[in-house]
């Protein structure tokens, strides 16, 4: 059974991670976030995208809202061949969250350690990150040096990357 808000909360204060969160309605994109949270809280607003390579490899890759990744040139930048969105049944699977809920927290999910997680590299030169908490009708600001310090407790050290120009 996958995380639950809650319990990706416990963690969090178990390894002395101060957060704050703010409730809001569901937001399912960039757009609904802008017009649902955007000003809500300081920081870089995170999006996420979960792939998966054309060896079968999964991807988690965060980067700020207004970051472009281009998907033909993005294989060459964090080393796999031709990516393409997953699934939503495969996100749940290894993530345990829905479309719209993809966010860094999630590799708490993969006991498996089967998504490589990548994190923008001019984003985590920011003081603080705001993504989803598991579910998105929440959206959690974090210290960036302290969501790395959670991945590398719950699923080991994530990839930093120049994920666009």
């Amino acid at each position: 059974m996958p995380h639950t808000r809650e319990s990706l909360f416990a963690i969090l204060d178990e390894l002395a991670i101060r957060t704050t969160t703010v409730e809001h309605e569901p937001a399912y994109t960039v757009e609904d976030g802008r017009r649902l949270h955007g000003a809500l809280l300081p920081g870089v607003n995170v999006k996420n995208l979960f792939l998966k390579d054309a060896k079968g490899a999964l991807w988690l890759l965060s980067a700020p809202w207004e970051r472009q990744i281009d998907l033909k040139r993005l294989p060459d930048r964090i080393g796999c061949k031709r990516v393409s969105f997953g699934s939503p049944a495969l996100l749940m699977e290894t993530l345990g969250v829905i479309p719209g809920a993809v966010t860094p927290f999630a590799p708490v999910n993969d006991a498996g350690r089967r998504v490589r997680v990548v994190l923008d590299a001019g984003m985590m030169g920011a003081e603080t990150l705001n993504a989803h908490p598991l579910v998105n009708t929440a959206t959690t600001n974090i210290r960036a040096d302290d969501l790395l310090r959670f991945l590398r407790h719950v699923h080991g050290e994530p990839m930093v990357a120049q994920l666009g120009d």
